[in-house]
C-alpha cells in the first residue's frame, strides 16, 4: 500500500498508477493527496472530482472543492451546502476564481454572505461575489461592510468592480472605520 508520500510524490513524477490508487486508501489524508496528485499530472476528470465533493472525510471535500476552482464547468452547489464550514469557505472561494457563476449559484452566495454563522464564510462569499462582479451580488457585499473586521475588509476589497452612490458611501464609511485595515483598503481603492 502506497503512503501519503508515495502518492505525492507520483504527481510529480508523471506516476499515475500510484496516484489513482491513492484515491481507493482507506486513509482520507492519502485520498486527499491523489486528487492533488491527479490533478498535477492533468489526469483528474471532472466526473472524479464530483465524485470526492460526497466523501466521508471533509478533508477530502474541502481539497475537491479548491481542485475546482481551476474546473469551471463544475458545479459547486454542493459543497455550498455541506455540514463543514472549512469545505463550504473554500467552495466559495472557488467560485470566485470561476468568475461566473449560474443564478442559483450567484444567490446561494449571497445567502451565505449574509446569514452565514460562521464569519470565514461570510467572508468567502463576499470575496467570491466581488470576484464574479455580478450587480445582484452588491447589496451582500454592501451588507459584508457592515459585518466583522475581516469581513468588512474583505468586501471594500470587493466592491472595486462596482460604482455608485451606494458604493462611493461605503468607502467613505470605511475611511473612518476602526479597523485599521478597512481604512487601508478603502484608501488603496481612492476613496479618500
Amino acid at each position: 500500500m502506497s503512503t501519503r508520500r508515495d502518492v505525492a510524490l507520483a504527481g510529480h513524477l508523471g506516476d499515475e498508477r500510484t496516484a489513482r490508487a491513492g484515491l481507493g486508501s482507506a486513509d482520507p489524508a492519502i485520498r486527499s493527496t491523489a486528487l492533488g496528485a491527479l490533478e498535477r499530472l492533468g489526469r483528474l476528470d471532472d466526473d472524479e472530482l464530483v465524485r470526492a465533493f460526497a466523501d466521508a472525510s471533509p478533508a477530502v471535500r474541502r481539497r475537491a472543492a479548491e481542485i475546482a476552482a481551476t474546473h469551471p464547468a463544475i458545479d459547486l452547489r454542493p459543497l455550498l451546502d455541506d455540514d463543514d464550514v472549512f469545505v463550504v469557505e473554500m467552495a466559495a472561494w472557488s467560485c470566485g476564481e470561476h468568475e461566473a457563476v449560474d443564478d442559483p449559484t450567484l444567490f446561494r452566495l449571497v445567502e451565505l454572505a449574509t446569514h452565514h454563522t460562521e464569519p470565514l464564510v461570510r467572508e468567502a462569499a463576499v470575496a467570491a461575489l466581488g470576484a464574479i462582479g455580478d450587480e445582484r451580488g452588491l447589496p451582500a457585499i454592501l451588507h459584508g461592510t457592515q459585518d466583522k473586521p475581516a469581513i468588512r475588509r474583505r468586501a471594500i476589497i470587493a466592491l472595486t468592480p462596482f460604482d455608485g452612490p451606494e458604493v462611493d458611501a461605503a468607502l467613505e464609511r470605511a475611511l473612518t472605520d476602526r479597523d485599521w485595515q478597512v481604512r487601508q483598503a478603502a484608501e488603496e481603492l481612492g476613496g479618500d
